[in-house]
């Protein structure tokens, strides 16, 4: 039983900083991509950032140069560092993980980030 368990998520104000982490269970990602999703309310669940096993990674424009993210293979992690934070960055933020970040087969259950203006 695969399992991804999100952490790291809280209540900032603009321009603060926070780091995601999610932690892989039940199996190891030894190829493919594991990444970040999020859904603000009453919106559709969009891509944040991805990363393959080989560390190429992929970002929304819309977090670029603001969000990093990372992994650590050994430990089946990966991070979302999110720096300079905006109100429209508030979402549910979902761990995922798959062949490649258009087909993510595994999902967490999401963690909340509330930015306050």
């Amino acid at each position: 039983q695969v399992q991804l368990v999100e952490s790291g998520g809280g209540l900032v104000q603009a321009g603060a900083s926070l780091r995601l982490s999610c932690v892989a269970s039940g199996r190891t990602f030894s190829s493919g991509a594991m990444g970040w999703f999020r859904q603000a309310p009453g919106k559709e669940r969009d891509f944040v950032a991805s990363i393959m096993w080989s560390g190429g990674t992929s970002y929304a424009a819309s977090v670029k140069g603001r969000f990093t993210i990372s992994r650590d293979n050994v430990e089946n992690t990966i991070y979302l560092q999110m720096n300079s934070l905006k109100p429209e960055d508030t979402a549910v933020y979902y761990c995922a993980a798959g062949s490649n970040p258009l087909n993510m087969k595994y999902w967490g259950k999401g963690t909340q980030v509330t930015v306050s203006s």
